[in-house]
């Protein structure tokens, strides 16, 4: 199916005059989405809290009125709404997630890791330097297009780097349904650049390595010198990590802003759907081939293949396809394996207990 990506561009309009203020609740990011999800029976026992910080043994909320820290709740991560239960806070109902930013945690647990929820535009952020390549941010934008949320990529350093037109074109190479904006992070240019996605009541989210700016530019929208900022390796252009968990800040208009640490390493799970939005030059072409089953090798009759032959596909954007749906293949499975491995330990843990309590 065709997806519909006018969302995924900003929306100009001209502010209005006398705008009233944000609830506690909407400058949170609350939404209709949410409302729905709840009464006001429910509301007025369970109050809704977000996520604001996930620490290693607690989750700090805030809500309207509310600004606790409470255990942690089962697969609860930073931006999501809980119902908070007061007297049992590790009960706290998570609501239905408008997004979900998710990867295959680093190492060999066959875990999933969640990074982000109910974000609304992604910042996917590179330097115009050896920071840049071209197939780390295929995987965030295909992370974005997966969860339905608007990819944006920006360019920093910008200042550092007088012809960056090669860079901003690289970068539009990737998709026709993304934004590209190069910007000096230390300047004004963040706020009047970036002030398209980052309106009232809105979540955005700054993803990419470490050093490339997440952080300053976390510092422009707000107005202030909160976050830390180092900068990065004159000999490689490797960024030190300064943020050490994801947070969520209120920037001034209103606006939510989710720093985050670095990533070295970004695995991805269950998105064949983002990777053939990304890829959806190759996505088309494979539906012309020959046979329906076709793995764009040696197949005779390959449309992807005689696209490469002609010029018109580069040979590496086709091997960095390759790559990405048998990793996101093999990583899908691998954690549909582990899930069911824990479902099933689960209930046996649960059929022991149940014989015990039976023998008392």
């Amino acid at each position: 199916m065709t997806r519909d990506y006018s969302q995924f561009f900003p929306k100009s309009s001209p502010p209005k005059a006398n705008a009233p203020s944000l609830s506690p609740l909407t400058a949170l990011g609350w939404q209709s989405f949410f409302a729905q999800q709840t009464d006001v029976d429910e509301l007025t026992q369970t109050p809704p809290v977000r996520v604001a910080e996930v620490h290693r043994n607690a989750l700090h909320v805030r809500g309207d009125g509310v600004d606790d820290v409470i255990p942690p709740v089962d697969d609860a991560t930073v931006g999501d709404w809980l119902m908070l239960d007061r007297d049992h806070p590790k009960s706290s109902r998570v609501l239905d997630r408008k997004s979900l930013i998710k990867r295959r945690a680093p190492g060999t647990d066959r875990r999933e890791q969640l990074i982000a929820a109910n974000v609304d535009t992604a910042f996917v952020v590179t330097s115009c330097n050896q920071d840049f390549k071209v197939a780390r941010l295929e995987r965030y934008v295909a992370l974005a297009f997966e969860a339905q949320i608007t990819p944006v990529i920006i360019l920093t350093k910008t200042d550092l780097a007088p012809d960056h037109q090669h860079y901003v074109d690289a970068a539009r190479a990737i998709s026709d349904h993304i934004t590209i904006v190069a910007l000096d992070a230390t300047g004004d240019a963040p706020r009047s650049q970036l002030a398209a996605w980052c309106k009232p009541g809105a979540t955005v989210a700054f993803l990419g390595s470490s050093g490339v700016g997440k952080s300053t530019l976390t510092n422009a929208l707000l107005g202030a010198e909160t976050l830390a900022t180092q900068s990065i390796r004159e000999d490689d252009a490797k960024g030190r990590h300064t943020t050490t968990r994801r947070q969520l800040f209120a920037i001034p208009n209103g606006c939510l802003v989710l720093d985050t640490p670095g990533m070295r390493e970004l695995q991805l799970t269950d998105a064949a759907s983002g990777i053939r939005d990304v890829f959806s030059d190759m996505d088309d072409l494979s539906g012309q081939c020959r046979f329906k089953d076709c793995k764009h090798e040696t197949e005779p009759g390959c449309a992807v293949l005689e696209a490469v032959e002609s010029g018109h596909i580069d040979p590496s954007r086709l091997a960095r396809w390759r790559k990405l749906m048998a990793e996101d293949a093999f990583n899908s499975a691998s954690l549909s394996e582990r899930r069911a491995k824990d479902k099933a330990f689960g209930k046996m843990v649960r059929e022991i207990t149940k014989q015990k309590s039976k023998r008392r």
